[in-house]
């Protein structure tokens, strides 16, 4: 592969990654737990946006479920903006053939 090509596709895929992060950053991505008792939106940068609680979600006799629901709402929002983001920044580095891409 000639160099000065890939040069310029790694600067072209440098440029392509950053525009994909400023949107992933500024995504809201919502899960839900228990459901629909618990819902969490966070953005691309695991900011938390949003922790929404149905009255039926709040037991003062058990608060532990309510953790639960939480951490479950929590984890799945975390896991699709980890998904979105391998999605969107795999496809950015297919067919380049640089070895460990």
């Amino acid at each position: 592969m000639n160099m000065q090509k890939m040069m310029k596709d790694l600067q072209k895929m440098q440029g392509k990654m950053a525009q994909v992060q400023e949107s992933l950053q500024s995504t809201v991505y919502e899960a839900e737990a228990g459901g629909g008792l618990v819902k969490v939106s966070i953005n691309g940068k695991y900011e938390v946006q949003a922790v929404r609680l149905k009255k039926e979600a709040v037991d003062p006799d058990d608060v532990e479920a309510l953790e639960d629901l939480l951490l479950a709402a929590f984890n799945e929002a975390r896991a699709k903006v980890e998904a979105d983001s391998t999605q969107k920044m795999g496809g950015l580095t297919k067919g380049l053939g640089i070895p460990g891409m």
